[in-house]
């Protein structure tokens, strides 16, 4: 995934709708903590190009305003979906970039058998949505990888907390038990907005998704 325009910021994203960083209740002691199971958006942010590209040709997939509501209460069922869902996209997909594939740089679009790592990403949602995942409880997340580079993540955001579903990784994490410094990632408030992501501290050990972790 490039990098290019992803990581630009944009003040004008508030006229897609209510902005999640202001229904996001807020933690004044975040950076106290030393591991926290729950992402904090800070600001609005603008949405990477290839995003915006698809929901023009799919706008099914990034329709209307999704009401603001609680975090997923996933039960021990559900979160082993996660893991059973991103073990059998990451097999099921090879890896290609863009420019291999289509001849351009970034373009996102639902794998059939090879893919970049946004359309594991959309094959993950699309499947999950399937199971009955409500569609806010799945984001699009842009990250900067171990290597300092642009990659995409889908999380599953629940009451139990944020969970990363990775094509480079079989395992399902808690975010702040990735390796990446998390970028952005699209509201839960909107499907077509973007919000900017604070950095986690990383001091715990991981925990899967077959674990269960309190707020």
């Amino acid at each position: 995934m490039r990098i290019g325009v992803i990581f630009a910021f944009a003040a004008s994203l508030m006229v897609l709708g209510l902005s999640e960083a202001s229904a996001e209740p807020q933690t004044s002691s975040y950076y106290g903590q030393r591991y926290s199971p729950f992402m904090r958006a800070f600001g609005s942010a603008q949405p990477p190009y290839g995003f915006v590209q698809f929901c023009e040709t799919q706008p099914q997939f990034c329709v209307g305003h999704w009401p603001v509501n609680d975090r997923f209460d996933a039960t021990p069922e559900r979160l082993s979906e996660l893991d059973e869902v991103n073990r059998t996209v990451n097999a099921a997909i090879t890896p290609v970039t863009d420019m291999e594939a289509y001849g351009v740089e970034e373009y996102w679009t639902l794998p059939q058998a090879s893919g970049d790592c946004e359309d594991y990403v959309l094959l993950k949602r699309q499947g999950l949505i399937a199971r009955g995942w409500p569609d806010s409880a799945l984001l699009v997340t842009v990250v900067r990888d171990e290597h300092g580079d642009g990659h995409a993540v889908l999380t599953a955001r629940t009451a139990q907390g944020d969970f990363i579903l990775d094509n480079k990784v079989s395992d399902v994490r808690i975010w702040s038990a990735t390796p990446y410094q998390f970028v952005m990632r699209q509201s839960y408030v909107n499907p077509r907005a973007w919000v900017s992501l604070e950095e986690v501290v990383r001091d715990d050990p991981v925990v899967t998704a077959g674990q269960t972790s309190k707020r």
